[in-house]
């Protein structure tokens, strides 16, 4: 996996051969140790590294210079920890998936902000500045399908365009994403969509249906849009595709919820669940935030955050891994499971659940049956 996508981008080059060559395994094995241990700069990883020489040896490292890891994090191209985290992404499937379970994939993206006089480099929307990481994410199995990290100007939906759709899939995302041409592609590949219908967006030929299930107010059929928007725009490709569109009530809010699918089959209450389930991937940029590395960076360059940003994704994959294979036993969160490598990062530990308990004091320790010598 490492040794193709060090191929294909040239990860390696110039940085010779030997016990002394800075590769690019030995870069991701380096950051990976600052995500897992909570590090905040080269000279930690330094240190941390150092205190634990004598494991390098199994894990084909060496001690790093704090000007070699900078140097490599600017200059080596992203691209191969991006290949990697590409390459993990079946993995992981592999490793959590569960028979029988919908495919269900929740899209949404977060800003990476990015502060202070040394990222020069980073473009700006209206919110923030830095860049902006889109997600693809499987809720049932809780690993990314798609990733994408790019400029906080481009819009969530042009993002949104590059996911690979799968026939029987249901993509759940918010209002951000509406765009009927794609939609129109989701149909077309044999998808499902759940969405928020825009305040302003033209409905017509609304036909009302029996609404049942506790919370909803309405379920109705009806086909949106003009046949053809203004400013020059394509033809709308879903003038007369029939949708649906179910209104749930929200007890916190003035307003109920207006969700458009695609979907004339489930009941109205499992498609308001669906989007309720949306939630999930909110959780989950927090927890990467919270829990890695991607809130302060190592270096300043564009090349360095990104870096750092796939490091991170790929400490995430492999967590997730290892909780579902070795560590199942461990019945805690992924976040505990973090804790507990983070204490005992080289040294032996258990990652069940139960932990050994402590010895007791000798004058508690039952008495020895071996034979004892008296003297006078």
């Amino acid at each position: 996996m490492i040794a193709c996508a060090v191929a294909a981008h040239g990860g390696d080059h110039g940085v010779g051969r030997g016990d002394k060559a800075w590769t690019c395994e030995r870069h991701l094995k380096s950051l990976l140790f600052a995500q897992v241990a909570g590090l905040t700069s080269l000279r930690q990883i330094v240190t941390g590294l150092g205190a634990h020489g004598r494991w390098f040896y199994h894990l084909n490292l060496r001690p790093p210079c704090r000007s070699t890891l900078s140097d490599a994090s600017a200059e080596r191209p992203a691209a191969v920890f991006r290949d990697i985290v590409l390459a993990l992404i079946p993995a992981a499937a592999g490793a959590l998936r569960r028979e029988g379970e919908a495919f269900i994939r929740l899209l949404d993206a977060t800003p990476i902000p990015l502060k202070g006089d040394g990222f020069a480099w980073a473009e700006a929307n209206a919110r923030t500045r830095g860049l902006k990481l889109h997600l693809l994410y499987d809720s049932r199995q809780g690993r990314p399908v798609w990733f994408d990290v790019t400029s906080p100007k481009i819009d969530d939906v042009v993002a949104g365009r590059a996911v690979a759709l799968e026939a029987g899939a249901t993509y759940v995302f918010d209002k951000g994403y509406t765009d009927y041409r794609w939609w129109s592609d989701i149909i077309a590949a044999g998808a499902v969509f759940v969405t928020r219908r825009k305040r302003n967006a033209h409905c017509r030929d609304i036909v009302e249906q029996p609404a049942s299930g506790d919370g909803i107010l309405a379920d109705r059929r009806l086909k949106i849009g003009h046949r053809q928007p203004r400013g020059g725009a394509p033809v709308n490709p879903l003038y007369e595709v029939e949708l649906r569109e179910i209104v749930v009530a929200r007890p916190d809010h003035d307003q109920p919820l207006y969700l458009i699918t695609n979907d004339l089959q489930r009941p109205a209450t499992v498609i308001a669940e669906l989007y309720k389930e949306r939630w999930e991937i909110e959780l989950l940029f927090k927890w990467l935030k919270q829990n890695l590395k991607i809130r302060s960076f190592l270096g300043r360059s564009e090349n360095a955050v990104r870096i750092q940003i796939y490091v991170a994704l790929i400490a995430f994959l492999l967590l997730r891994i290892l909780h579902h294979t070795a560590a199942r036993s461990f019945k805690d969160s992924t976040a505990l499971l973090l804790t507990r490598l983070k204490l005992g990062w080289f040294s032996p530990l258990s990652l069940t659940h139960h932990a050994t308990p402590p010895p007791k004091p000798p004058i508690l320790r039952p008495p020895n049956p071996q034979t004892c010598f008296t003297f006078p």
